[in-house]
């Protein structure tokens, strides 16, 4: 009886372990796990952040790939909430590692295109290799056309496709 029980059991225990595993995943880069970097600020801890904006349009232009500029707060609600779903979100962090470049910022830089309806906090605005600042890409809100709350983040991700695209037919 004890070794039908044990035989019954352990096909459930491996299981369990599996569908635990599997709840705690975080996207992994190809290149194997990387050391977590204090400029990440929470927002990927595995994807290599940009320090300055104009490292970020070096990069950009070098590497032929989007940049993508998130500004925050680090004590704004709004900031932290989004912040959650895109530090959680595998898919998304995969496309930002594979695709793109990026920084976040918590300060406005001298760049004004990079506030063209003004500077409130989730921002997330998109800069092409050739150092275009894609206004057209934007969310949802008339009021704040670069603001994206977590509830967006499909939206997000169609506009990183836009970033992608644009810059294989423009370019």
């Amino acid at each position: 009886m004890i070794k039908a029980v044990s035989v019954l059991l352990v096909p459930v225990l491996v299981l369990v372990l599996v569908l635990v595993s599997t709840t705690f995943a975080s996207y992994v880069p190809k290149t194997g796990k990387r050391i977590p970097q204090t400029l990440s600020r929470g927002w990927g801890d595995q994807l290599i952040w940009a320090q300055t904006y104009e490292e970020g349009l070096y990069w950009s232009r070098s590497k032929n790939k989007p940049l993508m500029v998130l500004f925050h707060l680090e004590d704004c609600p709004h900031s932290l909430a989004l912040k959650k779903v895109v530090s959680e979100d595998v898919k998304l962090q995969k496309i930002l590692d594979e695709d793109f470049i990026v920084l976040n910022l918590m300060y406005e830089t001298t760049d004004k295109h990079l506030s063209p309806d003004g500077q409130y906090v989730p921002r997330i605005i998109f800069v092409d290799p050739t150092m275009t600042v894609r206004a057209d890409i934007a969310g949802r809100y008339a009021n704040r056309l670069y603001a994206y709350e977590p509830n967006d983040v499909k939206l997000l991700l169609t506009n990183m496709s836009k970033a992608k695209k644009l810059l294989k037919s423009e370019l």
